[in-house]
């Protein structure tokens, strides 16, 4: 069934607005990062709004470790990092609005 303005059916349908702009941020050549540094760059993210207000995210970075690479998919309040196979560069992308970028990139860049 249609879910306009008017819908009754008792489920939230989170209607966007055309002044909500939402942007995206990356940066590539990643320096290494602790498990535990990004596990709380990830938590601020997911949590927090240090960096505006997050969407989505997901990358992979070099870990401490000699050829360990950290990689990561965030969502609002939920987000996982695995370990991964080693790549040439490391990545990262940020979705959302009102995004922080000289913060995302102190975070991030080293």
């Amino acid at each position: 069934h249609d879910h306009g303005e008017a819908c009754s059916c008792g489920h939230d349908h989170g209607h966007h607005h055309a002044d909500e702009v939402f942007t995206s941020w990356g940066l590539e050549n990643v320096g290494v990062m602790k498990r535990e540094e990004l596990d709380r760059i990830l938590d601020e993210l997911a949590y927090g709004d240090q960096y505006g207000e997050v969407l989505r995210a997901k990358g992979m970075v070099p870990g401490e470790k000699e050829g360990s690479w950290l990689y990561f998919d965030l969502v609002p309040e939920q987000y996982e990092i695995r370990d991964g196979a080693p790549e040439y560069t490391g990545k990262v992308c940020v979705i959302g609005a009102k995004l922080k970028e000289n913060e995302l990139k102190k975070a991030f860049g080293r």
